[in-house]
């Protein structure tokens, strides 16, 4: 099971850092995601991180403002935005795979979590 949390209501510029945390199975050798959907639109994906963390994928309309990293230790995933923006407003999701290949497509991780509410306003 994957809960997400961290989401909440932030102004333009301001910071959020989104948690997964995986209970009942490891998240440490498989590849995690994170997507999001706005009202209104397919869900897209944002980043991802291999098992190892040897690879890190993200979209190009966050690179350079988002940033995914784990703990196995605490069996959690994490996603730091920063400098968020209006377009940001979204659900987001974090889905484990189960393999450690990473990859920007959601059919690739069968494992998703419920959700968490990120709300950028300007």
């Amino acid at each position: 099971q994957l809960q997400a949390c961290g989401g909440g209501l932030v102004q333009a510029g301001g910071s959020l850092r989104l948690s997964c945390a995986a209970s009942g199975r490891s998240v440490a050798n498989v590849a995690v995601g994170w997507f999001r959907q706005a009202p209104g639109k397919e869900r897209e994906f944002v980043s991802a991180i291999s098992e190892g963390n040897s690879r890190i994928l993200g979209a190009d309309s966050v690179k350079g403002r988002c940033t995914i990293s784990r703990d196995n230790a605490k069996n959690t995933v994490f996603l730091q935005m920063n400098s968020l923006k209006p377009e940001d407003t979204a659900v987001y999701f974090c889905a484990a795979g189960s393999l450690g290949v990473v990859s920007d497509q959601d059919g690739a991780y069968p494992y998703w979590g419920q959700g968490t509410q990120v709300t950028v306003s300007s």
